[in-house]
């Protein structure tokens, strides 16, 4: 863990909402530094090394909500009519271009949208067990907000609490405890259940995971929509973020999903985004873009031999190059913060993508295209070349995903009119 200081700046301000939420960025010629947000409006920033978790701050350092759990058992960080909603946190947002003027958007949650939102949330909990509780806790309201939040104007968001493996069991290895990784997935398992029983009402569903429960998203549609057409019929899209969908070599379908291909075209429901964000070639001991090893392991994949990691790119489903739209929360940016009022900013044009396949790795090439005298920041692989840009998965596609949403809600009311 490296030291820590104290930066002074009140967030409070800038986001109400009790979370934590670590960000990490590289500004052109400074050193590395890590951003967190929590409870008490002050910010952590660690300059230097990671520790290889997802977030890093004691466990001491973050707040929580009780548990209520609704009649099923089941606590739900975010769904409809909660008080408190992380899911539901205000959206407006700074646009930043390397040149000329800023402009500000403000979506409005969409709290009678015919589609719902399934999201299961990364690794956040420094509980010290090898399954953390149910309690809410600031990790979990700061992935929510991060990561969830901006669908809410194209779905009801859904989320339960699980009884994820926490950091300090991950750091003993991935797939090195079954017992606990089956603990994780069948409280997600419950939550689902619940929810599908109780409160889907046929509705239509994207689902939404990344890392650890990207793994467990692809243990719940492997089990529970891939070999039921019903369920499958109401799947919009799945989005599965830094965590190894694999299919045959050359192929859209198949290995862990038999009936579930990856999406080719926003007309295209009932199908999968997956990827892996990365500035190079994952390294032969990765633990994302490789089949077999590292993520895989925690939903049960093993195979290395006739099979690759899919990738598929938020900015072209189609395939090729494209622009990135990512979204960042204001609050994480490291100094000199942008002076802006929103809590969400958006740099346009900063980052193109593009699907590889090289040397038995897959992965989502992230490079970023500043032009001359661009200092906006860029982010970094801060936890090593093993993870690329692991911890901005979903932000740095953000604006695309949501586009792509859109285009597949359509295209599911389309086709289902």
């Amino acid at each position: 863990m490296p030291p820590y200081c104290l930066l002074g700046k009140d967030y409070a301000t800038i986001l109400p909402m009790r979370e934590r939420r670590v960000t990490r960025f590289r500004l052109r010629g400074s050193p590395l530094c890590a951003v967190v947000l929590m409870t008490g409006a002050v910010a952590l920033a660690g300059c230097g090394g990671a520790n290889g978790s997802e977030s890093a701050a004691g466990a001491s350092m973050v707040s929580s909500r009780p548990a209520g759990a609704d009649a099923s058992g089941t606590v739900w960080l975010c769904r409809p009519g909660l008080g408190d909603d992380p899911c539901t946190s205000s959206l407006a947002t700074t646009s930043i271009p390397a040149t000329g003027p800023r402009t500000v958007t403000t979506p409005v949650a969409a709290g009678d949208s015919s589609f719902d939102c399934f999201y299961v949330y990364p690794t956040v909990s420094t509980q010290s067990t090898d399954n953390a509780n149910l309690t809410i806790q600031s990790g979990e309201i700061g992935a929510a907000i991060a990561q969830a939040s901006p669908f809410s104007p194209y779905c009801r968001v859904w989320a339960p609490m699980y009884r994820q493996r926490t950091e300090q069991s991950l750091a003993k290895g991935l797939g090195n405890d079954r017992t606990a990784d089956d603990i994780a997935y069948q409280s997600v398992l419950a939550g689902w259940k619940d929810y599908l029983t109780h409160y889907n009402d046929h509705r239509p569903v994207i689902f939404i995971g990344h890392s650890q429960g990207a793994a467990m998203l692809i243990r719940l549609l492997e089990s529970q929509i891939d070999p039921n057409s019903t369920l499958r019929s109401r799947m919009v899209t799945a989005i599965i973020a830094g965590g190894n969908v694999a299919v045959p070599l050359g192929q859209d379908v198949g290995s862990t999903f038999k009936h579930i291909p990856l999406c080719t075209s926003g007309a295209q429901t009932s199908c999968v985004i997956a990827y892996s964000t990365f500035p190079k070639r994952p390294p032969a001991d990765s633990l994302f873009g490789r089949p077999g090893q590292g993520v895989s392991l925690q939903s049960g994949q093993t195979a290395k031999v006739g099979v690759q990691v899919a990738c598929t790119n938020p900015a072209a489903l189609g395939g090729g190059a494209a622009t990135l739209d990512p979204l960042f929360l204001t609050a994480t940016m490291p100094p000199p913060a942008p002076s802006v009022a929103t809590p969400w900013v958006s740099y346009p044009g900063l980052y193109t993508a593009q699907c590889r396949d090289e040397g038995g790795a897959s992965w989502l090439q992230v490079n970023s295209e500043p032009s001359a005298g661009d200092a906006r920041p860029v982010v970094a692989e801060s936890l090593g070349p093993q993870w690329g840009y692991h911890l901005e998965d979903i932000n740095l596609t953000l604006g695309n995903l949501l586009a792509d949403v859109s285009l597949q809600e359509r295209a599911y009311t389309a086709i289902h009119a």
